[in-house]
């Protein structure tokens, strides 16, 4: 049976054999839509593992209560946000969330072992993510997928990936055959889904047998302010909900791993842009054994021009604080002597 445990600095969480650790945002071997999130410390003795809750009981959904609205968490809006985004994108954004280093980390549990492996990174956008994928896999082995046209360009105009497949597609629809890739990466995409339980179904569907998929995205806040924004903006999911939505998709040896910018020292009260890879294998041919409805999200419905632009200044400036966010740690960074909490 394997173990769960926590590291200072990088840090890893395995889950097999059906068990979730107790420790952890977890409570009791399963979770079953129900989870007891915690924070503290887990002490081992004699085998045993004791863990103290802080928090109260939480249930799993990935639907949007009127408490959080998640302007940017549509299609159509994110389409937009990331029509005026793509300008800034590699030179304004990736320095406070989205390194190199950061990068380099997520993708290592992705197991990007072999050059030949046949690589698809979803919501590839500017082609940040897909920089890091071929140091380890060849060019032509690897297809950029995203919904945003103005984000691809950026990615066209990269002399390194001039010989990656580059295509517009839907995370939620992948225009991929069932069993057809090795790896299947999104990095900063998910809290665009409307349906993120569907895109990871999507994920399982295309990978071949023993395939595995990295998804590396944003983790919810505990500091008030910071919960606030992120509800307005996008989804940012608990570390327990991308752990859910890859089981029920299917995936066996699911495992964490908690990234974060170096000069955060490890804080994420704030939650984070970027905090965590996630990865599972495809350890049965064929399409997930979870059945969904129809897609919830028609992009071909009209909208209220007034509803669509208020949603999209509300989640833009919501987005704005996040911004912020980072400057204000580096600032604590400095300030703050080295050794002492932040």
């Amino acid at each position: 049976m394997a173990s769960s445990y926590i590291l200072n600095g990088a840090e890893t969480l395995t889950f097999s054999k059906g068990r979730a650790p107790i420790g952890l945002a977890f409570k009791g071997p399963s979770l079953n839509g129900i989870c007891l999130p915690m924070i503290g410390s887990i002490s081992v003795t004699g085998g045993s593992i004791r863990a103290k809750t802080l928090v109260p009981r939480c249930s799993l959904s990935s639907s949007r209560p009127a408490s959080q609205p998640r302007f940017i968490q549509h299609k159509k809006e994110a389409f937009w946000f990331y029509r005026f985004l793509s300008i800034v994108y590699d030179h304004v954004i990736n320095p406070g969330h989205w390194t190199e280093d950061m990068r380099d980390e997520a993708l290592e549990p992705a197991d990007l072992y072999d050059p030949r492996l046949k690589v698809v990174d979803v919501g590839g956008g500017t082609g940040f993510t897909t920089l890091g994928i071929i140091k380890h896999i060849h060019p032509k082995n690897v297809t950029i997928l995203d919904q945003s046209p103005h984000q691809l360009e950026k990615a066209k105009q990269k002399e390194e990936l001039k010989e990656c497949t580059i295509i517009e597609g839907d995370a939620e629809d992948l225009p991929f055959p069932t069993d057809s890739v090795d790896r299947y990466i999104s990095a900063g995409s998910i809290e665009y889904w409307p349906d993120p339980q569907r895109g990871i179904k999507e994920a399982y569907r295309v990978l071949k047998l023993g395939g595995l998929a990295c998804i590396i995205g944003p983790v919810y806040p505990t500091f008030w302010l910071s919960r606030f924004f992120a509800d307005m903006w996008m989804l940012f999911p608990k570390e327990e909900e991308y752990i859910e939505w890859f089981k029920k998709a299917g995936f066996k040896d699911v495992k964490l791993k908690r990234i974060g910018p170096k000069w955060y020292r490890g804080v994420r009260r704030h939650g984070l842009i970027m905090g965590c890879s996630v990865t599972g294998v495809k350890r049965e041919s064929g399409d997930s054994p979870l059945q969904l409805g129809p897609i919830a999200e028609d992009v071909s419905k009209p909208v209220n021009p007034f509803t669509f632009a208020l949603r999209f200044i509300l989640g833009t400036i919501a987005a704005t604080y996040y911004v912020l966010v980072p400057i204000y740690m580096w600032i604590k960074d400095q300030i703050v002597p080295k050794g002492q909490p932040i």
